[in-house]
């Protein structure tokens, strides 16, 4: 068993290098590990004594289940794609493959100007629920995750309790919630920056390595920023592959909720997919992902997973680039992707 530095961990979970370069870190703390959690993506995850499978079994964690990870470890095991283990203090360990990386960070309810388009935000703790009034005394329509994006529409005070809230719009359904100010992050016009303007978008490109599982972004032919990837699997309901050939990035958006089929059966119900960008008419994208963190093996229903803050940087770098105040870009001139065996 080897530990891994918090840079390590980080590259492992799908940052890798280029982003790391890209975006920087900054911490609050000596302990690069203070405040670092987890959350269980599926209906329940084992954790071991030891960060093998084979290990004996100490806890059971339910789906939404959050953890501080404490440390990370390789597991010896070299027949997987995927080695990378938690480290629950003296709990135990977990796998990493469903378990999303995630933080508790309250924000400040944005008391500036919010704009009749909106203001988009990011959910900044482990996940909140969206209720259909200003009241945890309502009905829940959704459940919203870490690093998921929504549009904000406005700030109101809750209808029993006074505190802020904020009112989003589900953009599939056309329907308005109402989720905790401070769980939600406004973004801001910096933050929201392309990257490497000054580069033509003739002199970039997106490869697609099916099987590397792999996304390279290339300037000038040569390679500025790459993460493993997880495309199109065998799932309970299907084959689903990630189709071949040249396709252009020309229809962007910052979130998009995405839904299809039964759940009971491989089907999905997803609010506030962040950094999507399609590719081809019948709906294969690149997307953030928050309910697997399991890259290098195909998984998905065809598009092309990537974590949350990979999908950014390549949203960002792309062509085009999306207005502030608009839900999406369409038809404009995208940013060449090949995508190969």
């Amino acid at each position: 068993m080897n530990t891994l530095s918090r840079r390590d961990f980080l590259k492992l979970s799908g940052l890798g290098l280029a982003s790391l370069m890209a975006t920087p870190l900054n911490f609050d703390s000596d302990d690069p590990f203070d405040l670092q959690q987890g959350r269980v993506t599926v209906r329940t995850v084992w954790m071991h004594e030891k960060p093998t499978t084979q290990a004996a079994k100490v806890k059971l964690l339910q789906r939404d289940a959050i953890f501080n990870i404490t440390n990370t470890a390789v597991s010896e095991d070299t027949d997987t794609h995927n080695r990378i283990w938690y480290h629950a203090g003296d709990e135990g360990y977990v796998h990493s493959g469903n378990i999303q990386p995630v933080r508790t960070t309250l924000s400040q309810p944005y008391t500036g100007n919010i704009p009749k388009e909106g203001l988009i935000a990011e959910v900044c703790v482990p996940y909140s629920d969206a209720f259909t009034e200003p009241s945890t005394d309502s009905e829940v329509g959704y459940r919203i995750y870490y690093e998921t994006i929504h549009w904000v529409k406005a700030l109101v005070a809750g209808t029993t309790d006074g505190q802020s809230w904020y009112q989003i719009r589900d953009d599939k359904w056309d329907e308005l919630y109402y989720v905790r100010a401070g769980h939600l992050r406004i973004l801001t016009p910096e933050e929201l920056a392309p990257i490497s303007p000054d580069v033509s978008n003739r002199d970039k490109k997106i490869i697609v390595r099916l099987g590397q599982q792999l996304v390279t972004a290339y300037e000038f032919n040569i390679p500025v920023f790459s993460v493993p990837v997880s495309t199109g699997g065998r799932l309970r309901s299907g084959t689903y592959t990630t189709p071949q050939g040249n396709f252009t990035t020309d229809y962007k958006r910052p979130s998009r909720h995405m839904a299809a089929g039964d759940i009971a059966a491989s089907g999905f119900d997803l609010p506030g997919v962040p950094w999507v960008q399609y590719i081809t008419k019948s709906g294969i994208s690149f997307h953030g992902t928050f309910w697997h963190n399991d890259y290098g093996r195909p998984r998905s229903h065809g598009c092309i997973n990537l974590s949350c803050a990979a999908a950014k940087w390549l949203y960002l770098w792309s062509s085009p680039t999306v207005p502030l105040n608009k839900e999406f870009s369409y038809g404009g001139v995208g940013t060449k992707v090949e995508i190969t065996a």
